[in-house]
């Protein structure tokens, strides 16, 4: 039991993420450092064959909605394997995301930053600190990261 729990630790104690450069729904590349927010960055790694990750994106595109005003913004990480990335962008379509979506095929920021599972949710301040992190979703969930925003929030 201890053993399974030792990453988890890991990945909440640690402080800050890398940079990343992949590629968008257009197929453009772009970087963390163009996408973040100005005062928070909301990064979300989902997949489409994840059912939770298709349960919260649609809370996650409200919150977005409710906060991009004040500086901050959304980052969705599609972790879907090569074979997958053409169902990417009907089902971010489909899910109304309108924050920037970007690919990781092969895992490789998820593995930079630790990411264990599907969806994690990480709220990382504008010198790439983890100011929160979020790992699975249940309904209500939302709820408890709207507090989070606004304790962070005022904080800034």
């Amino acid at each position: 039991f201890i053993l399974l729990l030792s990453p988890l630790f890991t990945v909440t104690g640690q402080d800050y993420v890398t940079g990343f450069e992949l590629r968008n729904l257009e197929n453009e590349t772009v970087t963390f450092e163009e996408l973040k927010g100005e005062k928070i960055t909301v990064v979300d790694f989902w997949a489409t064959w994840c059912k939770p990750c298709i349960y919260s994106i649609p809370k996650l595109e409200e919150i977005y909605q409710e906060y991009a005003d004040r500086g901050v913004n959304f980052i969705g990480i599609s972790v879907d394997s090569p074979r997958n990335l053409s169902k990417v962008r009907p089902m971010a379509a489909s899910l109304g995301i309108t924050y920037p979506v970007v690919l990781d095929p092969n895992s490789e920021t998820m593995s930079n930053w630790n990411i264990l599972a599907v969806p994690t949710l990480l709220v990382i301040n504008e010198d790439n600190k983890v100011l929160y992190f979020h790992e699975g979703f249940k309904p209500g969930d939302e709820e408890l990261i709207r507090a989070e925003f606004e304790k962070l929030l005022d904080g800034n």
